[in-house]
């Protein structure tokens, strides 16, 4: 599906833009094109690509997707490749938004998660509220501020992500320190951690992106978008710092998973040996005087049988009574 739109300026509302017209819709001084795409087609994609006029190498990005976190210059007009990120099902879903700018016009094309159970592309509603809600406020009503709404968006997101990451950081302590043993504790430190690392692959690039910006590599970017910028910079070093200490968190978890282990096999170990020594006392007794020796000492005495039984159960009880002072039992 593609849609376009034409913001113009000092005027609240948008109107809708015919896909062949899009060309002739493009005026940098009297407003801003909007063009977006979720699931079109090839064909469709071409036709939206031969008409923005964008560069060869951009377009098959666009096609493929998987791109990383980048921001690459064409000429007059700009590729950004940027991450939205969220937890479902304790799952890290991924999407991929690209975004190609110039002056007077913006494309979006949202590419669908791989691997997720919701197939659906990044959502472009809550852009649209905060692009549409601020650009009277500041002024801004260019490429620049738009795609600002859409970093910022996306950005806020990144927050709810590390929040959920801290809940499941929460809950594998209470595992890893219960007195319950599990074995699937391993498997979901390993999952967060390779959670963390796929989020950090997303966010990461995207602190250089924004330099960039800020630094007016895109010269068609607005002042008041290159304040909101800085905002959103700020945000995405946050943003990297809590994942830096999750990840840490993440590994202070498994090596205190192994201490606890090790740990709780020492425990075992202190209980079986403490045991085989209370058993090995009364196992001696009765090993000696059951051997067939016909001139062994106290063999014919009456009271032999009573005094190896009585021997036993010292023993046992002694043995017992240590052990259990010294918490080995």
């Amino acid at each position: 599906m593609i849609e376009a739109w034409r913001y113009v300026h000092d005027v609240p509302d948008r109107s809708p833009v015919a896909l062949d017209g899009l060309a002739e819709s493009i005026d940098p001084k009297r407003g801003l094109l909007w063009v977006d795409c979720a699931g079109a087609s090839d064909p469709e994609l071409d036709a939206v690509v031969a008409q923005l006029r964008i560069h060869e190498i951009a377009a098959e990005d666009l096609h493929q997707g998987g791109q990383r976190t980048k921001l690459e210059h064409y000429a007059d007009h700009f590729h950004v490749a940027v991450h939205d990120c969220e937890i479902a099902n304790d799952v890290l879903i991924d999407r991929e938004v690209d975004v190609v700018f110039g002056e007077g016009w913006l494309l979006t094309v949202r590419q669908a998660p791989e691997d997720a159970e919701d197939p659906s592309p990044f959502s472009p509603d809550g852009v649209t509220r905060r692009f549409e809600r601020q650009r009277f406020e500041d002024g801004g009503s260019d490429e620049g501020f738009l795609l600002w709404a859409l970093l910022d968006v996306i950005v806020d997101r990144y927050f709810t992500v590390t929040d959920r990451v801290d809940e499941r950081i929460d809950a594998v302590e209470e595992i890893v320190f219960s007195d319950e043993t599990t074995g699937a504790t391993p498997r979901e430190v390993f999952d967060l951690r390779r959670a963390l690392v796929r989020f950090r692959r997303g966010v990461s690039p995207l602190r250089e992106v924004l330099a960039e910006l800020l630094r007016r590599e895109a010269d068609c970017i607005g002042e008041a978008a290159i304040v909101r910028m800085q905002d959103v910079y700020d945000h995405v070093l946050r943003i990297i710092e809590l994942i830096e200490s999750q990840r840490e968190l993440v590994t202070g978890l498994l090596e205190a998973n192994l201490a606890v282990a090790s740990n709780r096999m020492n425990q075992v170990m202190k209980r079986m040996t403490s045991w085989g020594a209370i058993l090995l006392g009364s196992t001696l007794i009765a090993g000696i005087y059951g051997m067939n020796f016909e001139n062994m000492p106290e063999l014919h005495w009456l009271l032999g049988y009573p005094l190896a039984l009585g021997m036993m159960v010292a023993l046992t009880v002694g043995l017992h009574s240590y052990f259990k002072r010294r918490d080995w039992l």
